[in-house]
């Protein structure tokens, strides 16, 4: 028992040392190698490594910024970490649309109706999301009042895919690893300062959907979380980045503002900036686009499905829904699904997917 006990303390003096080694590399500038990171990993979600070592090295990690190759293996490492939730049989063919969060827009919840409208496209979509952080509302609290269980099994979650078309994962049931990094996050965020978790909840979706929409809270980091999902293989999609003005943007591809587009997989090739009209949809005003707290956001929600939303706003929601088509290959074009996208979202079949949503949790 005497032997087992030191060399237990053994590695645990061996594991904070090696996360105060590399706290000491990240200072120096220098990027970490993919194991590096799974040690990284395998430290902070120690309950036995104290918060502060593990706030210097996020804190380093974050002052020398963030590669892709560093973002993928955190990914790789968390995903490992998650629980499964046994939907292989869709993942090739599904799609999650996401956002980073973190752009402080005051944006409306689109991805969450993006989802629904795909799913009436016969679409599996897998969203992966929490409550609201940095916003008012986020998908959860949303799909949650729609009918979403967030409390749902596994098993009723692949039935949910079978019989709805969509499944929400519920962000802190997959990954439980998380509990011991949330203090330290929210010391960091109480001091201004973001850590790599903050865009990382996109890249672990615990389903590992093909297919990705996710915008970015940042332009700067289009390209990095584009090259972090193809290190990933995602076989095909976009990061965007909707430019409000410069040094302002929102973590969606949107009909109000200048896109920054970079794609990944199959789309690999595709590096550019779209604008609404190139897309085939008319630039609305961004305040369009713009929601509030869960019971406005349900407003919203009311108005859209009674074809009296914002124009730019309905626009945006048929716009990323063409977008999915188009990256799931649904489509030839993405204009070719914007009349489809349209028809679904206020034609009576997203209101009859969310009819359906609440009698299926209720069963």
């Amino acid at each position: 028992m005497y032997l087992l006990l030191n060399l237990a303390t053994a590695s645990l003096v061996s594991v904070m040392e090696l996360l105060s080694d590399l706290t000491a590399i990240l200072r120096q500038r220098n990027n970490l190698a993919s194991g590096q990171v799974e040690t990284a990993a395998e430290a902070l979600t120690s309950p036995e490594v104290s918060e502060a070592d593990k706030m210097m090295f996020l804190s380093a990690l974050a002052d020398k910024g963030e590669t892709e190759g560093e973002v993928a293996a955190f990914a790789q490492a968390f995903r490992a970490r998650a629980t499964d939730p046994g939907v292989q049989a869709w993942a090739d063919e599904a799609i999650d649309v996401v956002g980073t969060g973190g752009d402080h827009s005051g944006g409306f919840n689109i991805s969450s109706m993006v989802v629904l409208t795909l799913a009436c496209a016969g679409v599996p979509a897998m969203k992966h999301g929490n409550r609201g952080i940095t916003s008012k509302c986020g998908s959860a609290d949303l799909l949650a009042a729609l009918g979403v269980d967030l409390a749902a099994p596994p098993e009723k979650l692949s039935q949910a895919l079978g019989e709805l078309g969509f499944v929400f994962f519920f962000a802190p049931n997959y990954h439980p690893a998380f509990k011991h990094i949330v203090p330290v996050r929210k010391a960091l965020a109480a001091q201004g300062k973001r850590t790599v978790f903050n865009i990382l909840g996109p890249l672990i979706n615990p389903g590992r959907p093909a297919h990705v929409l996710l915008g970015s809270f940042s332009e700067a980091w289009v390209p990095r979380l584009a090259g972090a999902l193809a290190v990933l293989g995602a076989k095909a999609g976009l990061a965007v980045h909707g430019v409000i003005e410069p040094g302002k943007g929102i973590d969606e591809l949107t009909s109000a503002t200048t896109n920054r587009v970079r794609g990944f997989g199959r789309l690999d090739d595709l590096d550019t900036q779209w604008s609404p009209e190139d897309l085939g949809v008319e630039r609305a005003p961004f305040v369009d686009l713009l929601g509030g707290d869960l019971e406005a956001n349900l407003a919203i929600v009311e108005a859209i499905l009674d074809g009296n939303g914002p124009r730019g706003l309905v626009d945006t929601i048929v716009l990323n829904a063409a977008v999915g088509l188009w990256i799931v290959g649904k489509t030839a074009s993405i204009q070719e699904g914007l009349g489809d996208a349209r028809n679904l979202l206020i034609g009576g079949a997203v209101r009859r997917k969310i009819e359906q949503t609440r009698e299926f949790y209720c069963s």
